[in-house]
């Protein structure tokens, strides 16, 4: 029986509420060497489509109170040099949103080299492999590559079972599997859309206090081709 509540539930980033399925396992491994003070390994990057994952990676190392930033927020080199000038961690999210701008890869590279040659954790990660960041410097990609290196895929459809399953879960709801496929049938294989779909569906439940079955996914997908989703 589904119960329903009056506030909001906010899944933390942290290694214990990360879905660990075929497409990420690596990168889960390599980012809890990463974050494991008993580890000599201190440099690790993650690629992969929007919504993999290696976000929540990366803030779970950050968790350690080592600073995060994506480059898709509006960072100026100052803003580098200020946030991880006296950090013991380098965690730098979406490389992929590097500015074409000299003085940020320029500062970039001077952290990398600080971090790297002093042996404290740099963790980064991008949508791209290292070799296709064309704006950043030639050698910083290349030396991404001297760490641990792992690509995210979950366009699978058990691992987009295993996600839509997790995301009920952080909501303390029991989603009926045939609404779990029903989602992953007439939603698109990107990881942020099918959170998206559940995120409405649970909105709409909510609302209306109603239980998520298939007619009512199905209302959900009603409304948004109408363009009236919550």
């Amino acid at each position: 029986m589904q119960q329903f509540f009056d506030f909001p539930v906010s899944p933390s980033f942290c290694f214990d509420s990360f879905v660990s399925c075929e497409g990420n396992a690596s990168a889960l491994r390599f980012a809890l060497r990463i974050a494991d003070p008993a580890d000599s390994e201190c440099l690790l990057y993650l690629y992969g489509p929007s919504g993999s994952g290696k976000t929540h990676l990366l803030r779970s190392i950050a968790d350690m109170h080592f600073p995060y930033i994506s480059l898709r927020e509006n960072i100026s080199p100052q803003n580098l040099i200020e946030t991880f000038g006296s950090s013991d961690g380098l965690v730098v999210d979406d490389l992929q949103e590097m500015p074409d701008d000299p003085d940020m890869r320029g500062v970039l590279w001077q952290l990398f080299n600080e971090f790297h040659s002093s042996g404290r954790i740099i963790a980064m990660a991008g949508s791209l492999p290292p070799r296709d960041l064309t704006n950043m410097d030639e050698h910083l990609t290349s030396r991404l590559l001297w760490g641990l290196v792992a690509r995210l895929d979950t366009s699978d459809d058990h691992s987009r079972r295993m996600i839509v399953k997790k995301v009920a879960d952080d909501r303390q709801i029991r989603i009926p599997d045939d609404v779990v496929e029903y989602i992953l049938a007439t939603t698109s294989r990107e990881v942020g859309a099918l959170i998206s779909f559940f995120n409405q569906l649970y909105s709409l439940s909510m609302a209306e206090k109603r239980r998520i079955t298939l007619p009512l996914a199905r209302t959900v997908r009603e409304k948004s081709l109408a363009g009236s989703v919550l």
